[in-house]
């Protein structure tokens, strides 16, 4: 799991169980002013639970007999107790103040010292918001994904037509999606622009994120520039972003890199990219590239050793049809 998510989201965690407890700390006052008796009773039910605990250990005659009127004792206060707020228009619940979350008390980790179910809740949270900044994950969805921009006429280079094409990697990226795991390929979205390439990219981030995979997305540009940052120094020498989000970039479940080719193209923008491909790969970690060129062309401007990991590792999806941008501005 992301270290820099996982701190975020306990950071809001953590606010959010003080939060809670500070509401119930109100409530108990706004309660005690209306119904001083409630108060009595939390008295005599904690004395109560005292006494249940000792009889338990010390009784020597009749100990059950002991403890069964303790307990009867004890169910009468609640039932009193409950009957008073109700009676006072607050639900019968309304200061209980167990856990939300009785696996982990509200620690947020299991036993074993991995992040609890709540605390995972938080992080996809937490990656959904930082997704968020990149992509329209609020809009973006396979539900909201449109055939309609594409043409039924079929394209003879293809032998399928344009919307054909689009609802069959629709189809394999929803797949890939909702079944993404460590056994999960990698895939390449290519063709030109405006075809639908970032869209399928954030439906994609947005599924597998929510099923609580550390998902990253960014574009080409910005990932080349973090790894030049880490390599040649920085303002700061004490400024460890570089290396974490070079971190990030290796280390994800899956990444997702944008406008692949766009960026100024150096040999150690060749060197960068090599290692991504290569090292995610050696690590059974999942990647989504997109671009606006072909293999071929990825091959001649990242070089042979690239193009023969792409080629032998990624599902390529080829998107052809009209621009969509162009579309939506005329219709």
């Amino acid at each position: 799991m992301d270290g820099g998510i996982l701190s975020a989201a306990f950071r809001q965690f953590r606010a959010d169980r003080e939060r809670r407890q500070a509401e119930l700390e109100r409530r108990k006052r706004e309660v005690g002013r209306r119904l001083p008796r409630v108060e009595e009773i939390d008295r005599e039910l904690r004395s109560t639970a005292a006494r249940i605990v000792l009889a338990a250990f010390e009784s020597e005659e009749e100990p059950e007999r002991a403890l069964k009127e303790l307990e009867q004792s004890s169910l009468a206060l609640q039932r009193e107790r409950a009957e008073l707020l109700v009676g006072a228009g607050y639900p019968y619940d309304y200061l209980d103040d167990g856990p939300a979350c009785k696996t982990c008390q509200d620690s947020g980790y299991l036993s074993d010292g991995s992040p609890c179910r709540c605390l995972r809740v938080y992080c996809t949270l937490e990656q959904n918001r930082r997704l968020s900044k990149l992509l329209d994950l609020g809009n973006q969805s396979f539900e909201t994904f449109s055939l309609d921009w594409y043409d039924r006429e079929i394209w003879d280079e293809f032998g399928w037509s344009p919307r054909e094409n689009a609802e069959r990697i629709r189809d394999i990226c929803l797949d890939y999606a909702r079944k993404f795991s460590r056994s999960s390929g990698n895939l390449l979205f290519t063709g030109a622009p405006g075809l639908g390439k970032t869209f399928l990219s954030a439906c994609i981030a947005r599924e597998v994120s929510e099923r609580g995979a550390s998902v990253v997305y960014d574009t080409a540009e910005h990932v080349f520039q973090q790894f030049e940052r880490g390599k040649f120094g920085r303002e700061n020498p004490f400024d460890e972003e570089p290396e974490r989000e070079i971190n990030r970039y290796l280390n994800c479940d899956l990444l997702i890199m944008d406008d692949v080719g766009t960026e100024m193209l150096t040999s150690f923008v060749q060197s960068a990219f090599y290692r991504i491909v290569n090292d995610r790969l050696t690590n059974g970690r999942k990647t989504v590239l997109s671009t606006n060129l072909s293999p071929e062309d990825l091959g001649r401007r990242y070089g042979d050793a690239v193009l023969s990991r792409i080629r032998g590792e990624y599902q390529i999806l080829l998107f052809f049809g009209k621009d969509i941008r162009i579309l939506k501005r005329d219709r």
